[in-house]
């Protein structure tokens, strides 16, 4: 299932585990007066600067997860590729191809995104389960690594496009195993039942379709869904994607890569990283066997648990017997709480050492739904003091919205004692900036 693990209130050894495990590898922790830091820099320090809400980033983080998984897959030919729409500040992209990732994108913008980033064409992937005929013709423009096809619509279109520019594109299709990833519904990908991927029981036919004069086949992709917690899942889909490829190759298909998809679950509470390790000792074999390219596609993995989300409380409020804190971001700025119940521990940047009560930390927008937790217990604060949304680096920033008129908030990259603004806050100018006056 998705974080939806609010009757853990953040309290208790479950949810304190995860400040525990940020603050092994010094990305959030507790230091000098027991305040909160992002590796060795004060949160107060950076909300001071900058002001609130904002999203501060820990750029070891990135490092230590890429070398993590690198590691484990050492021994067997890969390439990893940076899933954009995780988070796709150019800043995060930039740093993660320099350290070896292509990026894995899903529209034009970021596609735009990574080359700005400085990810060349040649080490980019274009997923997506509309492409656009405009996307089509500029990935092929800029000669992009592969297309992920997502449908038979799809690939003939990329064909018809391919033949009138002249080129031949190369594709994998995304082919769906219907394997249950036993995760949160809206994040399964990999079911029949799901919009994504062509049938495993008609990819082979596509395959061999010898009239798709300008497409290349040059491997084979899926992707089950986010947030999977087991190995389970991966070792029943690639059993089905490598029995499609056994017996493309009698038939003279050779694919030169498979590509597993991300998805890798993370920690946002009591739970447990996806065992990288157990997958390498069950899975890793069998996929050097086949002799193809091991591609992945991971981005909540490397981005979950790099950011907190900073924010002002600006009232205490009492219902009865129900308690709020109000602060100045909502789901304006991380929208996941209300879209579906995801759970992301809230703790204070310094604690005040008062009795502990429990709060739904609410923001300021105008909707019931708009909250960032509920039966959150966190010591009594008072007005103007700091809290930290934990494990907001995956889907926070790039789903944030202008809703109510609200300002897109600053991004911060820290770097052990230093620091640096990825991004500014926007302006009301440019709330309007696009707008026409009749």
């Amino acid at each position: 299932m998705e974080n939806t693990k609010s009757n853990l209130a953040g309290t208790g050894k479950d949810t304190h585990s995860l400040l525990e495990s940020l603050s092994q590898g010094n990305y959030f922790s507790r230091l000098e007066g027991n305040e909160l830091h992002c590796e060795n820099v004060r949160i107060s320090k950076l909300a001071s600067a900058v002001g609130t809400p904002l999203y501060v980033y820990s750029k070891k983080y990135f490092t230590d997860r890429f070398q993590s998984l690198t590691q484990a897959l050492s021994g067997c030919k890969h390439k990893i590729f940076y899933a954009v729409k995780s988070n796709y500040n150019i800043n995060i992209i930039r740093h993660l191809h320099e350290l070896g990732c292509g990026a894995d994108v899903n529209s034009l913008g970021e596609m735009y995104r990574a080359e700005q980033a400085g990810v060349p064409a040649d080490e980019i992937v274009l997923g997506g389960v509309g492409k656009s005929a405009e996307e089509i013709s500029y990935a092929l423009d800029k000669n992009i690594f592969q297309f992920k096809v997502e449908s038979l619509s799809e690939l003939y279109l990329i064909n018809q496009i391919a033949e009138l520019s002249g080129k031949k594109a190369r594709v994998a299709l995304r082919v769906n195993p219907d394997v249950d990833p036993l995760t949160h519904p809206y994040i399964s990908t990999g079911l029949a039942e799901n919009k994504f991927g062509i049938p495993i029981s008609e990819a082979e036919a596509i395959y061999l379709d010898r009239s798709l004069s300008h497409i290349e086949f040059t491997g084979i992709d899926m992707h089950l869904g986010s947030q999977i917690a087991s190995i389970a899942p991966y070792a029943e889909a690639i059993d089905k994607i490598l029995a499609v490829c056994e017996r493309l190759k009698e038939a003279g298909i050779e694919l030169h890569h498979m590509d597993i998809g991300g998805g890798f679950g993370v920690q946002y509470a009591g739970e447990n990283d996806f065992p990288v390790t157990a997958f390498r000792e069950t899975l890793l074999d069998k996929l050097k066997h086949s002799g193809m390219q091991i591609f992945m596609e991971p981005g909540r993995y490397f981005s979950a648990n790099s950011a907190a989300l900073v924010t002002k409380i600006l009232y205490l409020k009492t219902n009865g017997e129900k308690n709020f804190l109000v602060v100045d971001a909502g789901m304006s700025e991380l929208i996941r709480p209300s879209l579906y119940g995801a759970y992301h521990q809230i703790i204070p940047v310094i604690p005040s050492g008062s009795e502990a009560k429990v709060y739904d930390v609410v923001g300021p927008l105008c909707e019931s739904g708009d909250f960032l937790g509920k039966e959150q217990t966190i010591a009594e604060p008072e007005s103007g003091n700091l809290l930290a949304v934990l494990s907001t680096g995956a889907y926070g920033m790039v789903m944030a919205s202008n809703y109510n008129a609200r300002l897109r908030p600053a991004e911060v990259l820290v770097d052990g004692s230093e620091w640096k603004l990825i991004r500014r806050r926007e302006t009301l100018e440019q709330l309007i900036q696009n707008e026409e006056d009749l």
